[in-house]
């Protein structure tokens, strides 16, 4: 058996940044750039008023000053009349200036009467003016290396471009194995349980970017699982769940090698989720999961996300976070545990506590919990109070 750490390792050297395709910027959000977007235009285009009041000349903002107020600008118009001394211009936030070298006194700091304005005693120093280029310029680039949030969208249309390269998304054929399933909604026999797996994947897959295609369950036969891994075919990745351990009825390892697996690594040291299985395949990666969906779940969080993010031309790596132990918990054992916990809010660090029960076909644990307290391998037994690390979920 290899590490949590190996394993990741491995996984994340059979995937790459997917080929790049064009698309409208309506459609960019959460795809990851494959090259860097460059401003068409400067932003600002001209200097603006960053609020409502009045322009002048920067020779006539004195204390008590009285000027004549000649004309108006607003956003989308601007004063084109003559600028002389002693002259002020009504103006609005977004409207251009006149001219260079002005300042903006606030409606509110002036007083008004017919067509003068006296100017406060005492002036205020800042100009209220937004110049030109402040935001960006014409040609300067922009190459964030995560998905695009709408703060980033806003930012490119504001740059003036319309179409942006992105990383394709992955493809993700998503096969569940086992005679005992059958599909929600189903009837189920005496010996039969509903496939909840597939449905979980396929909306981790989703959440992370990528494109599930969800397969009919494949039953624990070799001819089954043969026409499953044919249906897969073209796909970018493959991700079973079952069938990938040691039974008899385990036939997952057993048809994939005999169609070309290319096997990576099989078991990890870690619970739960030691069965475990990944390499190449053809054209695409294979990532076979273990059928309990617990275990599927955990190893899913753990190894899929990463996966999906270096194919889709970022990197997500798990990253642990820490909080404080609520309860006491026995020594981890001979293999990594993800122990499903609760967080209990608090500062400056929350508190965790682990669920009694870790039977890893317990899914109203998983639904309950909301982080997987990590315990690493050979870890002895943990007091309440402690410092301990765990990863959302």
């Amino acid at each position: 058996m290899i590490t949590v750490e190996e394993a990741l390792e491995k996984v994340l050297d059979l995937v790459a940044p997917l080929p790049a395709e064009t698309v409208p910027l309506r459609r960019a959000a959460g795809r990851v750039l494959s090259r860097a977007v460059t401003a068409r235009l400067t932003q600002p285009p001209f200097d603006n008023s960053s609020m409502d009041g009045y322009w002048i000349a920067a020779a006539d903002h004195r204390p008590g000053a009285v000027l004549r107020v000649e004309g108006e600008a607003a956003a989308g118009r601007r004063y084109t009349g003559p600028l002389v001394a002693g002259q002020a211009v009504r103006i609005f936030t977004g409207a251009p200036c006149p001219a260079p070298g002005g300042i903006v006194v606030l409606q509110e700091n002036v007083t008004r009467v017919g067509d003068s304005v006296t100017l406060p005693e005492v002036l205020a120093d800042k100009d209220n003016i937004r110049p030109r280029g402040q935001d960006f310029a014409e040609g300067d680039r922009f190459f964030p290396r995560h998905p695009l949030s709408a703060r980033d969208i806003g930012l490119i249309a504001a740059m003036n471009v319309a179409e942006v390269s992105v990383h394709r998304r992955p493809v993700v054929a998503i096969l569940s194995t086992g005679d005992e399933l059958v599909e929600p909604g189903d009837t189920p026999g005496p010996d039969q349980i509903i496939a909840s797996n597939g449905l979980i994947l396929a909306a981790m897959v989703e959440a992370a970017g990528a494109e599930a295609h969800l397969l009919p369950i494949a039953r624990d036969t070799e001819d089954s699982l043969r026409a499953a891994f044919t249906a897969a075919r073209g796909a970018d990745l493959i991700l079973t769940s079952g069938g990938a351990s040691v039974g008899d009825h385990d036939l997952v390892g057993v048809v994939a090698g005999a169609m070309g697996l290319e096997r990576s690594f099989w078991k990890i040291s870690m619970r739960p989720g030691k069965p475990l299985m990944a390499g190449r395949m053809g054209q695409s990666v294979l990532l076979g999961l273990p059928g309990n969906p617990v275990s599927a779940t955990v190893c899913a969080a753990l190894f899929l996300r990463p996966m999906l993010a270096r194919m889709l031309g970022h990197d997500a790596r798990p990253e642990p976070l820490r909080a404080v132990l609520a309860a006491a918990v026995g020594p981890a054992g001979p293999r990594t545990h993800y122990m499903r916990a609760r967080l209990i809010p608090a500062s400056p660090l929350p508190r965790i506590e682990a669920f009694e029960s870790q039977d890893s076909a317990r899914l109203g644990i998983l639904a309950e919990a909301d982080a997987l307290l990590i315990r690493p391998l050979g870890d002895g037994p943990r007091s309440a109070g402690e410092i301990v690390e765990y990863l959302p979920l």
